[in-house]
């Protein structure tokens, strides 16, 4: 199929930084391109050909949207996953598929899918209300410290609670949700694999993952993580054992804890470009988000190696501030050797939104996180 200064259509569900990233390179290469989006301000609606503002998350909506495209993508989860079924019966290409949609969207159906599989991830307790984790605590079936996750719709911090004693159960929402073992553990790692349709894959090198530890996101990216290469080789064959598990196309994006012994346990997945790749666009011969691109339209897989050593920093709303954005000495770390700032396009701030990355490449890794270090005292993601 030709692609390219072609009639092909591309629809991405959702409008946001990583769709906009995507964006980057189908404009690369000329492909038509259609996007839907909540939000009249998304991020991507300046860089695609169409964009429809509507509900991610209603049936006609989707499915009307996806009637008019070849192949669709999304770049965030939480999207009808039925109107996909429908349009995939119906012909429509779906990459991710449906299938492994409906499972990741899950909380709860993706630890079951790691056991039923055979896949290494921490111990759980699956509830379908949150009130029945008293109860479970009560009669011994279940003991403090653990993690809370709700089931459904939670990333990048909420959804996610350590709970340490019963008070930390009051303000939990009320729905299905999972108890997960709290893992002491040495790192998080991930591992972005890409796979096309004719089943030709490729990983990227091993991440390690720096968390701020109120917000609950991650605050740097390290690539290459700094773990001995045994472990590296580990996580890297857990990854494929996922991706081939679901069979999926396009990224799938494999967090993990390194544990005190070197084992290494799936935490979860996104079957997306995702914030621990951002540093590729610079450091990488072939970026997470042309690789996606590449793999949903059957395209040779890209070189995955890094060029140079990678660290990026989110660029997150400082706390106290919300309102118009201001970027504040921007132009400071610009004059730092091998910095590069991504601005999302999201007009408006608050705490911890993220509102866009900074790169920093450099041969010595130990170098590019001094400097990585000095971005993120400098730079100040205020209002007016």
């Amino acid at each position: 199929m030709n692609y390219f200064s072609s009639n092909f259509k591309l629809g991405i569900l959702g409008g946001g930084q990583l769709g906009k990233m995507m964006l980057y390179n189908t404009r690369k290469f000329d492909i038509k391109t259609y996007v839907l989006d909540p939000s009249d301000e998304a991020p991507s609606k300046m860089a695609c050909n169409v964009f429809t503002q509507g509900d991610l998350m209603d049936f006609d909506t989707v499915y009307n949207f996806g009637k008019q495209v070849d192949i669709l993508t999304f770049e965030i989860e939480n999207v009808n996953v039925d109107a996909l079924e429908k349009l995939e019966k119906e012909g429509i290409k779906v990459y991710p598929s449906s299938k492994n949609l409906r499972v990741i969207q899950n909380k709860a159906k993706q630890k079951l899918f790691y056991l039923d599989n055979n896949l290494p991830t921490s111990e759980f307790s699956r509830f379908a209300y949150a009130s029945e984790i008293e109860d479970a605590l009560l009669n011994g079936g279940l003991e403090f410290p653990f993690v809370w996750k709700s089931a459904q719709f939670g990333y990048d911090g909420t959804g996610v609670k350590v709970v340490r004693a019963m008070d930390d159960l009051k303000d939990l929402p009320k729905g299905e949700c999972i108890a997960e073992a709290l893992i002491d553990f040495k790192n998080e790692l991930a591992v972005i694999v890409s796979r096309n349709p004719d089943g030709e894959v490729k990983t990227y090198p091993v991440v390690e993952m720096e968390f701020h530890p109120e917000a609950n996101q991650v605050e740097y990216v390290i690539c290459p993580a700094r773990i001995p290469e045994t472990v590296a080789k580990k996580a890297q064959d857990i990854a494929l054992k996922v991706s081939e598990a679901f069979n999926h196309v396009g990224l799938l994006a494999v967090e993990m804890f390194q544990t005190k012994d070197d084992a290494i346990l799936i935490n979860e997945v996104a079957p997306r470009p995702h914030n621990s790749g951002h540093q590729t666009i610079e450091a990488s011969y072939t970026s997470q988000f042309e690789q996606h691109i590449r793999a949903i339209l059957n395209l040779p897989l890209g070189k995955t190696d890094s060029k140079v050593g990678g660290i990026m920093v989110n660029l997150v709303g400082a706390e106290g501030y919300t309102g118009d954005v201001i970027y504040e000495n921007i132009a400071e770390i610009m004059k730092m050797d091998g910095v590069t700032p991504h601005i999302y396009g999201k007009k408006q701030t608050r705490p911890f939104r993220k509102m866009g990355h900074v790169t920093i490449v450099n041969e010595d890794l130990n170098t590019a996180r001094k400097i990585a270090e000095e971005v993120k005292n400098t730079i100040k993601v205020i209002s007016k």
